[in-house]
């Protein structure tokens, strides 16, 4: 609901905060006061198109701000937050506040602003409109489109229908899915085709190459091997000359082993005069072991490069050219080679299974066409049934709203094709009187008598299809007496599932009001200001609106008669 609606510079208002309750509030005031500024604030919350004209004289710009409460999980959170707003959530309730805010400069451009940040006039506009319906002299917002009107049928229709429009959408979305991927096959056959050859030829090269994952790094450190043989022999022979290699002309070893042989041998021939020295010799023979191995170790290596010769070399170079071609192509690296050549192999699947694709596609969707036909005419009769009864509904509540012989008229056509919601068109028609022809609702009916058969319909949709405020502006526009306090009462029982706001200027309207604001000029009726009335002062304005006079002691003994049988007093 609205908490505050906040406006600057707005026609004659000059800076006013209106505080708004849960139910029922009248707006009055004399002609002129500016009581309509507050229908015109809600239009441009609701994006409607800006007016330099709405300017008041002498301002820049002109203000309206809302401030509304609405539970966390309502729609326009989302689409707050996603437009960046911040939102100030409640710790003790499942409730949050919400800050909309439109300006309009005097030159007519306007900016718009949700929970704080700056945003699109039609994220403003969709986020409103989940809000707040306005049903003005000039302008009903809300059923305006035949979407918005079979929304409003289904949901008088309940459950039933509900489930049932659940299952069709279900298969719809399906419907639609498996038409364009039929669609892709048959058009882009071809070019499946040329697709399908392209990849066999490149697996086909990739198959007579048949890489390993890993190879082309293995075989180039083996290429660098064998590209540097001779060096690496020099470095091996050399390495085996000083560790086993040449001896002395006395005879003696000159190599690693002999000398660490003598070493072990003079330690070992004193070794039992001390224990420590028995140590040593142990390392010294532990040395002569490691030496030994690794001389047979460079031995085998010495042999292996023997083996190893440019025939080897050759090879390696030709095969690593093969990889190099497939990574040129297809990879950086063999395994993305060898990862694109999987991906490729379940591509050419899909592109070769086309002619039973094709004919699976085609069994679907005869299935699918029979269900939609079948639950699209189950729609249809629910519709027509609802139709009817809404129709009822609404054209018993116009006779109390001194409309007599009009009636409301749901029109229900099928059409032949399918929709994501059936295949109904739906439009709301008005007969003003009885044997009139009737025409689609804001065609040939008054601002007022619109008015009244939207209040109609929002009583007999309040229970299932609300939004969370109504705004009414002379709904009560050409009526008096009887008809004025139906209306109210109307305007009470709609206000027991929602806010409701009117702009009135009926004494009997607003005697069923829980809260009364009143829109006062100053003296020099230059500004105007606004006043939440307590029950006396309600009291005198009714009486100003019964008799011109809020002091005659008669109207106001009238006014509190009203109060009384509207229950406010």
């Amino acid at each position: 609901m609205i908490e505050e609606i906040h406006l600057r510079d707005l026609g004659v208002i000059n800076d006013a905060r209106l505080p708004l309750e849960p139910g029922f509030s009248v707006l009055t005031g004399e002609t002129g006061a500016g009581k309509t500024m507050v229908v015109t604030a809600l239009g441009m919350l609701l994006g409607a198109r800006s007016d330099a004209s709405s300017v008041r004289n002498g301002a820049k710009s002109a203000l309206a701000e809302a401030v509304i409460r609405l539970p966390k999980d309502h729609r326009a959170i989302a689409l707050a937050e996603d437009a960046g707003g911040l939102i100030e959530e409640f710790e003790d309730e499942n409730g949050a506040e919400l800050l909309l805010a439109r300006t309009v400069n005097s030159t007519g451009r306007s900016r718009a602003h949700v929970g704080g940040a700056s945003a699109p006039i039609g994220t403003l506009s969709e986020i409103g409109h989940s809000l707040v319906a306005v049903h003005g002299q000039s302008d009903q917002l809300r059923l305006k489109s035949s979407s918005e009107q079979r929304h409003a049928l289904d949901s008088y229709a309940g459950d039933k229908l509900a489930r049932v429009l659940k299952k069709y959408r279900k298969n719809y979305d399906r419907y639609r899915e498996a038409a364009a991927e039929l669609k892709e096959v048959r058009e882009n056959s071809r070019a499946r085709a040329l697709e399908a050859q392209t990849l066999q030829g490149a697996l086909a090269e990739i198959d007579s190459v048949n890489p390993a994952e890993g190879e082309d790094t293995s075989l180039q450190a083996e290429s660098q091997k064998l590209a540097n043989v001779e060096s690496l022999r020099i470095a091996a022979t050399t390495a085996s000359a000083a560790l086993a290699g040449h001896e002395y002309a006395d005879g003696t070893e000159s190599n690693v082993l002999g000398l660490l042989d003598v070493a072990r041998s003079a330690i070992l021939n004193e070794a039992d005069a001390d224990d420590d020295l028995k140590t040593v010799a142990n390392r010294l023979n532990e040395a002569l072991i490691n030496i030994t191995d690794i001389v047979e170790e460079i031995s085998s290596y010495t042999a292996s490069l023997d083996s190893e010769g440019p025939e080897r070399l050759a090879e390696v170079e030709a095969r690593r050219a093969q990889l190099k071609g497939l990574t040129r192509k297809y990879g950086a690296d063999i395994a993305e080679v060898l990862e694109w050549a999987e991906e490729s192999r379940m591509r050419l699947e899909q592109l070769s299974d086309d002619p039973a694709r094709n004919e699976e596609l085609e069994s679907e969707l005869r299935e699918l066409r029979e269900n939609l036909t079948q639950q699209a005419d189950e729609l249809y009769q629910l519709r027509i049934k609802a139709a009817k009864k809404l129709a009822a509904a609404v054209s018993d509540e116009l006779t109390a709203l001194a409309m007599p012989n009009a009636s409301l008229v749901v029109e229900v056509e099928q059409t032949e094709k399918f929709g994501a919601h059936g295949k109904d068109t739906v439009t709301f028609m008005l007969a003003p009187h009885k044997n009139a022809v009737p025409r689609p609702l804001g065609k040939g009916a008054s601002g007022g008598e619109l008015s009244r058969v939207m209040l109609a319909l929002e009583v007999v949709l309040a229970e299932v299809d609300p939004v969370p405020t109504f705004i009414f502006d002379e709904v009560d526009s050409g009526v008096g007496g009887k008809a004025a306090i139906e209306i109210g009462r109307r305007l009470a029982m709609l206000a027991q599932h929602v806010q409701v706001l009117v702009v009135t200027h009926l004494p009997q309207v607003a005697a069923f009001a829980d809260h009364h604001v009143l829109v006062l000029k100053n003296d020099d009726a230059s500004q105007s200001k606004v006043e939440v009335l307590s029950t006396e002062q309600r009291v005198v304005e009714l009486a100003r609106m019964l008799s011109g006079h809020d002091q005659s002691a008669s109207a106001q003994e009238h006014a509190r008669e009203l109060l009384k049988d509207a229950g406010q007093l």
